[in-house]
């Protein structure tokens, strides 16, 4: 199944749902650049978790300028002759300040993102993986790194349900929104090829994967 009409596919979703990993298996099988968000190079992350109200703002504050800037390198390449595959969304970015920021941080932080964002080159398909709370919160334990150790099922459920109404406006990009609950495209290649099957078939701006269907 061909992909040929996507130039730039970002792949979306909460803390656990599998994006980094999804983004990479999807670059490899297209052989495309690969541009991924860098959570162990944020100082302040560490912390956030620790005590949120102290280091909300500085914490988003740098994931916002590392994300510019590696968008700003992207929109230097000619994203026409060759796809590239990205694990995170610019516009996606205040769900985080909105959950963490308020009074005069949120306004700050809300100046700063509305003069950086004309910067980013806007994606041909975002891929938005879903899962349940208690499915997002085995998965980050699972994965046993040790700053995110603090993070509660109850923060996931917030952030699960802040990015499912995130998805619910998004409009402009074609988004195709996947039940990962069922799916493991790390191990499974079939169902990485069921994945790309369904993106290649897409015909709406907003269709659904959930297996079984």
């Amino acid at each position: 199944m061909s992909l040929s009409k996507y130039h730039y596919i970002v792949v979306e979703g909460p803390i656990g749902v599998g994006k980094t990993s999804l983004a990479r298996r999807l670059a490899a099988r297209l052989q495309s650049n690969l541009v991924l968000e860098h959570p162990e190079q944020n100082p302040f992350l560490p912390r956030f978790y620790q005590d949120r109200a102290r280091f909300a703002l500085p914490t988003q504050l740098f994931f916002l300028f590392q994300r510019i800037a590696q968008l700003r390198d992207l929109a230097q390449l000619d994203l026409f002759s060759r796809v590239t595959v990205c694990d995170f969304l610019l516009e996606k970015d205040p769900l985080f300040a909105h959950l963490t920021l308020e009074g005069d941080e949120l306004h700050l932080y809300q100046q700063i993102f509305e003069a950086l964002k004309p910067q980013a080159p806007r994606p041909d398909l975002v891929i938005y993986l879903q899962a349940q709370p208690e499915t997002l919160h085995q998965r980050v334990r699972r994965r046993g790194v040790e700053f995110e150790r603090p993070i509660t099922e109850e923060y996931l459920a917030l952030l699960a349900d802040s990015y499912n109404r995130f998805f619910y406006h998004f409009t402009g990009v074609p988004v195709l929104i996947v039940n990962s609950e069922r799916l493991d495209f790390v191990k499974e290649d079939r169902d990485l090829d069921l994945l790309i099957e369904r993106v290649g078939a897409m015909r709406g701006n907003r269709e659904f994967f959930n297996w079984g269907d």
